[in-house]
């Protein structure tokens, strides 16, 4: 049975609190002490971390972090209300920052405050907004950032093959890191071809369908088109390893195939494929085995 693999908010900042704290705060002077309980009545969700913090000129402070899969317009409401509970529960100030994972229909404006107006009494919170698309790659990978790998391929720079590879790297690297890989598998595949990033890291559906993001995109509609992606990318792969196997076979049983051949072993399905691959271990010529190709 597959362990359940714990690849949400909480985990992700637990791997490096001082870093992800000086980072969202932009202070280098800001120390995490403690993630906090984030449950409150109405509001509970695993995308909410408290963390309580500390630094020379602010002593004890709450940084409220919610990482939002995509920004929408009920955001800065909740931010209020997360702000409110918080400091009522933990009788400290906070700071509240809203991280944007991807980025939103266009016709969307990000707003960084709520604020209100009602019979001449005003309201208004102030969070900051942290939108991943514009974070530059190549700065979390050397400052380094660990809760940010898993995201790198949709990070400012970030969506080529060296930069996944990168990333992979940084994440096999750590121990502790190397759970995270389906997850930054799952983000690569909406920049990259599926069948690329296969070649260069593993997949784990059960770990992925356990990500809070898996959930919030299966509910849009986008995740089964993923997963449809993976399955097709892994028949995608099995075939050119047994094209390539075949044709290794010919050359080594006969030399040089020619391109005629070569280009209709291209067109095999996997189950032709995994047929003539017996065929061209027995026959005694490479015209014999051209007679057993499909016309």
């Amino acid at each position: 049975m597959t362990k359940r693999a714990d690849i949400g908010s909480k985990r992700l900042i637990s791997l490096a609190p001082n870093a992800w704290v000086q980072w969202v705060t932009g202070n280098s002077q800001v120390r995490a002490s403690q993630l906090l309980d984030a449950e409150f009545q109405w509001i509970s969700r695993e995308s909410d971390v408290i963390i309580k913090a500390s630094s020379p000129e602010h002593s004890e402070f709450l940084i409220l972090n919610e990482l939002q899969l995509r920004y929408d317009q009920n955001m800065p409401q909740r931010m209020r209300n997360y702000v409110a509970l918080a400091e009522e529960k933990y009788n400290l100030s906070a700071y509240p920052v809203l991280i944007n994972i991807l980025p939103p229909p266009s016709t969307v404006t990000i707003v960084d405050c709520y604020d209100s107006e009602f019979m001449g009494l005003k309201a208004r919170q102030d969070y900051r907004v942290i939108n991943l698309w514009e974070v530059d790659a190549e700065l979390v990978l050397g400052q380094p950032l660990p809760p940010l790998f898993p995201f790198v391929p949709i990070l400012f720079g970030g969506g080529s093959e060296s930069k996944l590879r990168s990333a992979v790297q940084a994440l096999r690297a750590d121990q502790t890191l190397n759970q995270l890989e389906p997850l930054l598998a799952f983000f690569a595949s909406f920049v990259l071809e599926i069948p690329l990033i296969q070649q260069i890291m593993r997949w784990d559906m059960t770990v992925l369908r356990e990500s809070p993001w898996y959930q919030e995109i299966l509910q849009e509609g986008l995740a089964q088109g993923i997963e449809q992606g993976i399955e097709q990318g892994i028949e995608q792969g099995i075939q050119q390893e047994r094209r390539g196997s075949l044709e290794r076979i010919l050359k080594l049983r006969f030399s040089e195939i020619p391109v005629e051949i070569s280009l209709k072993i291209q067109a095999l399905t996997l189950e032709q494929l995994e047929e003539l691959m017996a065929t061209a271990l027995t026959v005694n010529s490479l015209d014999e085995f051209t007679q057993h190709l499909p016309k």
